[in-house]
Formats: structure tokens, sequence, C-alpha cells
């Protein structure tokens, strides 16, 4: 066999593996703070794989067009779990039946589902992906539907990304309309957490985004204490060290801001303190055995970190279909940190965060000559870009005691 065609069989062979390599063993029971600690992801928690995934497709679609070596790493990410999303465009009996025909899937491979409720009114704030249910009702209603197709499954639930950080009073909302907003939020976790072994998290944005207090009392006021915690950089690029950081912070701040009397959110050091500073200060405000909240990390697209722009723009929109980005650390329960629960994929990686045009006339995005795809479309060249540039080096996704 010639060395081309050893090198087309070789890929055929791994898309085909893709689906069939990454089952691991159900997860150990997980330990932590008593806020949803027997809910949540622990040491040696295996996240459901979807083997019907963009990815894997992908790398079929790539080896039909004679390029095995992005068939292979389409193969290779797809064998990695990613979080699967529910954007409300199904009735709630609907979305009730799509979710038990996820957790029937999870079951089967032995896996924990994480998912992504994204479908709060006025989610976005009108941006690219505008949205969401059209009153409060509408929302309570969909979010019930969510709840009982989750049952009594394991599962680890993504409350509403830019629920809270990109609320309607940091976008030119009413006060009524963030009322509105807390509420909804409150009145998701309480239903969410009623079943059983749902680790919910909700909104913190990003460490190069809110100040760790007025993200805290967001959280506060958005019903964190009924929920396992919060999670951090979805759809962003922020490096690991410095969510961790800044996650910790916050999860510090709101003990302090609930159990301080007269305290309010500016006290809280933030994460542009100097850091010998910050510490002093949560060291001697903080009870070394308080209970705090626990994070969850989105690492799907952050291995080259945030990006800076090369050309100037009238508005780079960093957040937007960056260039040069990498996938980054795998998707893990294994974190190593106390309070951080799980590294995750969160934000699909290869779908387009929207049509970005940097301040620009034309519509095109200049970074890319070219049209960006619709918010949540698939991207071929980003999904094949975010591979190649992945850090650490993208390999297969396989179980435990598995040699590479």
């Amino acid at each position: 066999m010639s060395r081309p065609r050893r090198r087309i069989a070789a890929a055929s062979a791994a898309v085909a593996a893709a689906a069939a390599c990454c089952l691991p063993a159900t997860a150990s029971a997980a330990t932590g703070s008593s806020q949803g600690a027997g809910r949540a992801p622990g040491p040696g928690t295996s996240f459901y794989v979807d083997l019907d995934s963009k990815a894997l497709h992908q790398a079929v679609a790539d080896l039909r067009a004679g390029d095995p070596g992005d068939a292979l790493a389409m193969a290779k990410l797809g064998s990695y779990p990613v979080a699967q999303w529910f954007n409300g465009t199904a009735t709630p009996q609907e979305t009730t039946a799509a979710m038990a025909k996820l957790q029937s899937k999870a079951a089967r491979q032995h896996q924990t589902p994480v998912v992504v409720a994204y479908n709060v009114p006025g989610r976005d704030c009108s941006q690219y992906s505008a949205g969401g249910a059209s009153t409060s009702a509408e929302y309570a209603a969909w979010v019930d539907g969510l709840a009982r197709g989750i049952g009594d499954r394991r599962t680890v639930v993504i409350l509403e990304p830019d629920g809270l950080a990109l609320s309607p009073a940091y976008c030119g909302g009413t006060a009524q309309q963030q009322a509105d907003r807390l509420a909804e939020i409150n009145g998701a976790v309480g239903r969410l957490a009623e079943q059983p072994r749902a680790a919910v998290y909700l909104d913190a944005g990003h460490s190069g985004w809110q100040s760790t207090g007025t993200m805290a009392k967001l959280l506060v006021d958005g019903g964190v204490e009924r929920a396992r915690g919060f999670f951090l950089n979805v759809s962003n690029y922020q490096r690991d060290a410095d969510l961790i950081r800044y996650g910790t912070q916050v999860a510090k701040c709101t003990w302090y801001l609930t159990h301080t009397p007269g305290a309010v959110a500016d006290d809280c050091a933030n994460q542009y303190w100097p850091q010998a500073d910050a510490d002093a200060w949560y060291a001697g405000h903080i009870p070394a055995d308080a209970e705090l909240p626990h994070f969850v990390v989105d690492s799907s697209r952050n291995g080259q970190g945030p990006w800076t722009p090369a050309a100037t723009y009238p508005d780079p929109q960093t957040w937007c279909n960056p260039s040069g980005r990498g996938l980054g650390t795998r998707p893990t329960a294994d974190t190593g940190t106390p309070l951080l629960d799980a590294f995750l994929w969160v934000k699909v990686p290869g779908e387009s965060d929207g049509s970005c045009t940097r301040g620009t006339t034309g519509g095109t995005d200049p970074e890319y000559g070219a049209a960006d795809p619709a918010a949540g479309a698939w991207w071929p060249a980003q999904a094949h870009a975010l591979a190649a540039a992945a850090s650490p080096a993208l390999t297969f996704n396989l179980p435990a005691g598995t040699h590479r």
C-alpha cells in the first residue's frame, strides 16, 4: 500500500474508532461542601461524549474530501466530551423528551452529561445570540420541562451563560428588567435544584470582565447559595490560572457578603488589586474553614489565552471569533484545586461566536476577509484551527488505563 493510502486508511480507522474510544467507567461519588456536594462531578467523573457530534461528522467530510490530516484531527476532537445546549427552541414537553433522550444515551455510556440552559428572556442583550423565552412565565415552564427530563440522573447544569454578568443592568436595561432577570435566575435555580443529582452552576463571567465584588453580589442575588456554585469563561478565552484566581476570589467574596453585617460589593479585593494585597485582604476577612461555592471553568478554546489583535479596529470584539486560538485543558473533574470542580468544554469548539465585523462596515470580518457564520453555526475552518493550535497538543481521549 502506498504511503498516501496508508494515511487515508489510518484516518478512516481513527474516525471509526473515535466513537468507541471514549466510554470510561462510571464516576465515583463526589466530595466537597454541602452545597450540592453529592451531586457535583468528583474525581474520576466521565463526562458525556456525543457519538454523533459535529466534529465527528466533520471528520467524515474531511476524509471524503481527501484530507486525512484534518479528518484525524476532527476524530480526536470528537472523542472529547462537550456540553449539550438547550436553547429554548422546543416546547416544555419537547424539551423534557429531548433531555430524557440525552440522559438515556449518557446512562448507556456510563457518563455524566453537561447541559447548558440558555433561554432566559432577553438573553445576550440583543447581540449575536439574542432571543430567549418571551416572558418570565414561559421561561419558568421551560425550565420545569428541562428539570423533568433530568429526573434523578447525575447532571451538570450550566445555567444561562451571560445571564448574570451581562444582565440588563450592564447593557442599558431598566431596574425592573434587572429585577426580573434576578427573579428568573432564582426561580430556575430553585426548580433545577429539586432534581436530587443535578449540580447547578450560575454565570460568573470571566476574569477579564466584572470586578470580583460586582460578580459576587450578582451571584448572591441570583441564588448561588442554593446552587453548587458558578461557572467561568463560557465562550471566552481567558487563561486557566487567571480564572482559578478570580473564581477563588469570587467564591470568598460571596461568603463575605452573606456573613458580614453591612458588607458591600466594593469591600472585596478584586482581580485588579496587587496579588499580595488581595491575598492579605481575603486572609483577614474569610475564615480558613468557610464553606464556599465551587466553580467550573470552560477551557474549550483558551489554550492560547486571550487575543491581542495585530491590527487596529474601531471595535476589536476580542471575544468574537478571535484568530489564532486553540483548544485548552481537556475536560476533567480531576483538577487538583479544591474549589474547582471541573474543567469543561462548554462552548462547542468549531461553532461561531457570531458575524463579527470589529466595528467596520461591509459585513465582513477583516480578520478573515469574509463574513463569519452566524452565532452557533458550525465553522469547519475554525474547528481545524482550534485543533491545530491546541495546548496541550490534541490526542485521542482514551479510557483510563488505555495506552495511547
